[in-house]
């Protein structure tokens, strides 16, 4: 390393600017890749007997979505466990995590060149960086103790990240004595993603956890609300409570009440022993109700009234119980329109929605479809026995085309239902899914129910076009959205252009181009 000295300057100083930790990141392997010359390089994070990747430098972007569970990873158990720098060997018989995720490097790496710093913090693993080499003797100038300064200078980069997120989450709101009793908790419940969208949810999610404010979660089915509920939660001063949850969907009208509230032996026939009901339960905890707008008229009076006063009475019981539970609910109907229909109680939704939170429909989310996509790709690994599973670029192309009416819940079971496809139809252990293992039908949602117009009109039906090439399927589905804009727009071609968020002579362009003009 004679002549980085400059660079490993420049990671010092990083160290003492105020960059955002993304930034720092990026500027932190691309330094690595200056001074190794490596193919490949990864930043993670360690937490709960896994590894979160945070920045990843020539690796398929669904890596960042993905979380490498040492158990399942022996490469990444080995830096773990090591203390000190890894050198894997060149031939070495151990998986690569990486597998089949390094861009036009299908399937199983071959002998190449892999070093893993353990990164350290006060004698604590915090985290790893990884860098790969398809030279299998690129690394071999380096000294151990030269890695060691870049091992150190890492893990005092993603420390120092990691310290600063924390003293955020800390300032103001949360008694001392909290913060000490179990550090990571209130970030255990992860939200996959970084689109704008996402993080404007996430400081949402932030601002309101830490009051009693009741909370209004409205989304479309399958956009994650349960995941909200739970993170909200879990970032509370109730976190150390029971969070308890309730579909009030599947709840029969016959035993609602009893359900919420309770009841005392004999109250009604079956009623055998006391009950406490959910709301008890919950007690200086939260309360999950689930698809709240579901629940029949003469039931919400009475949860008015445990909104209202704090109160309430198990069926059968005359005397009243007082409760501390805050409640979170969720809903994908429009309530106010609910209420104007006379179906939902105006004065139930105003306690409800105190602070209300939307969560944005997968199809608003960008690239995030490609870190999910990565995630359940791994977790389809992990339940399969699968060595390594990757996605097929020509897939996540068409992933980030298509309308998901079903949202995070269809990608999941379609990613799935693609891993079980293809390992039944392939010799090997790596897998990579391809076009053909796919099979949506974009016009039925994940409850088996017609989806609405919008949705039916939207909706691309992935199975044709993941059989069809990408310029095939990228066409089709241009061609169905521009139609759609077109005519949701009276036929105003500025008006679609402004829907579509393009300029309106590419969009004429784009017109002629698809025959539409």
């Amino acid at each position: 390393m004679k002549n980085a000295h400059d660079e490993l300057t420049q990671l010092a100083l990083d160290l003492t600017l105020g960059v955002s930790s993304g930034d720092r990141f990026r500027r932190l392997l691309a330094t690595i890749r200056q001074l190794f010359n490596c193919d490949a390089s990864a930043l993670l994070v360690f937490k709960e007997q896994q590894f979160s990747p945070l920045a990843i430098d020539g690796l398929a972007e669904e890596v960042l979505g993905r979380r490498f569970s040492i158990e399942d990873h022996p490469r990444l158990e080995a830096i773990a466990r090591a203390g000190d720098i890894v050198r894997f060997p060149a031939d070495s018989q151990l998986a690569d995590p990486y597998d089949g995720l390094i861009p036009n490097h299908e399937g199983e790496l071959q002998v190449h060149s892999c070093i893993g710093f353990p990164l350290l913090a006060n004698d604590r693993l915090i985290g790893a960086l990884t860098i790969d080499a398809f030279d299998p003797s690129a690394f071999e100038a380096f000294t151990n103790n030269e890695l060691r300064i870049i091992s150190a200078l890492a893990a005092a980069s993603l420390y120092t990240s990691l310290l600063i997120q924390k003293l955020e989450n800390q300032i103001g709101v949360i008694p001392q004595s909290q913060l000490l009793s179990n550090p990571d908790k209130k970030n255990s419940i992860e939200m996959i993603g970084n689109s704008a969208v996402m993080t404007e949810l996430q400081a949402q999610i932030k601002a309101v956890a830490n009051t009693d404010l009741s909370v209004l979660i409205t989304g479309e089915t399958g956009v994650g609300k349960e995941l909200v509920a739970a993170s909200l939660h879990a970032q509370s001063l109730r976190n150390e409570q029971t969070l308890v949850y309730l579909n009030c969907a599947a709840l029969p009208e016959s035993v609602a009440e009893s359900e919420l509230f309770g009841h005392v032996k004999g109250a009604f026939t079956g009623a055998i022993s006391h009950r406490r009901g959910k709301f008890e339960l919950a007690d200086n905890g939260t309360l999950f109700l689930d698809e709240v707008g579901e629940l029949p008229l003469s039931l919400q009076a009475k949860l008015l009234r445990v909104l209202q006063y704090g109160d309430l009475q198990r069926v059968g019981d005359d005397r009243s119980l007082k409760v501390n539970t805050r409640i979170v609910a969720a809903t994908n109907r429009a309530l106010h329109e609910e209420v104007k229909a006379g179906r939902f109680r105006g004065d139930l939704y105003h306690r409800l929605s105190v602070f209300p939170i939307h969560v944005p429909p997968l199809r608003e989310r960008a690239k995030d479809v490609i870190l999910l996509a990565g995630f359940f790709a791994e977790k389809s690994k992990n339940k399969l026995g699968i060595s390594n599973i990757s996605i097929d670029p020509e897939v996540i192309q068409i992933f980030l085309h298509y309308a998901w009416p079903g949202n995070i819940r269809e990608l999941e079971h379609a990613v799935n239902r693609a891993a079980v496809i293809a390992k039944s139809q392939s010799q090997s252990s790596y897998i990579v899914l391809q076009a053909e293992h796919f099979i949506i039908n974009s016009q039925v949602d994940n409850d088996g129910e017609q989806n609405n117009e919008e949705h039916q009109n939207s909706a691309v039906h992935l199975r044709i076009n993941l059989r069809q090439g990408l310029r095939e399927a990228t066409d089709a589905l241009q061609l169905s959205m521009l139609k759609q804009a077109y005519q949701e727009n009276n036929h105003n071609w500025a008006a679609a252009a402004r829907q579509l968020q393009i300029d309106t002579g590419n969009l004429h362009r784009l017109a002629k181009r698809l025959k539409l003009k």
